[in-house]
């Protein structure tokens, strides 16, 4: 029988995948770290536990989000606001 959170999980590593492309070490650094977390976790099977970890998940999401969005507000505000002295 298989794991009914199977799908969400995959989902969230998709969704990682994707956001890693930007991120400021390199996706290929990103990809390694993210298969290493997955793979760590690959044996658990207890449905609580994967939830925990599926929310933790989302939440990395959210962090890099907001560091991409840091990131491009701080690029758009050099390029249009003189340096404060």
């Amino acid at each position: 029988m298989a794991n009914p959170l199977r799908g969400e999980v995959i989902r969230l590593y998709k969704n990682l995948l994707y956001l890693g492309r930007e991120y400021p070490q390199g996706s290929a650094y990103f990809r390694e770290r993210l298969k290493s977390a997955f793979m760590k976790n690959k044996d658990v099977t207890d449905p609580e536990k994967i939830q925990k970890l599926v929310a933790r998940g989302d939440f990395v999401i959210k962090e890099l989000e907001a560091l991409y969005f840091l990131r491009k507000y701080r690029a758009m505000k050099k390029r249009y606001y003189e340096p404060e002295q």
